[in-house]
């Protein structure tokens, strides 16, 4: 079955970095579009950005451009999202999901997320 498990959330302050880790498994990770999305408390999900298959087009929410970059190896399975510049507005659970195939905003399978929380 299809799994996807994230890992490498904290406490971090601000300015400081983080490098989250999505392990998946049970479908070709190689033929799939992969996202980041986040919600913080209280709020809805946040779109933060998406890969393709082979890495050669990736797209960012403008809230996080020029800080987060995303990125995977595909020879590992794993999905990654390097954050830098972090922000108290950064604070929010953060899960991967696999796109759904044909389509460009909707996924089919998301993880149980890990916290990132950006606080002094």
């Amino acid at each position: 079955q299809v799994q996807l498990v994230e890992s490498g959330g904290g406490l971090v302050q601000p300015g400081g970095s983080l490098r989250l880790s999505c392990a998946a498994s049970g479908f070709t990770f190689s033929a799939y579009y992969m996202s980041w999305v986040r919600q913080a408390p209280g709020k809805g999900p946040e779109w933060v950005s998406t890969i393709s298959p082979g890495s050669t087009s990736t797209r960012y929410a403008d809230s996080v451009k020029g800080r987060f970059t995303i990125s995977r190896d595909n020879a590992k399975n794993t999905l990654y999202l390097q954050m830098n510049s972090l922000k108290p507005e950064d604070t929010a659970l953060y899960y991967c999901a696999r796109v759904s195939i044909g389509a460009r905003d909707e996924y089919d399978y998301r993880g149980q997320g890990t916290q990132v929380t950006v606080s002094s």
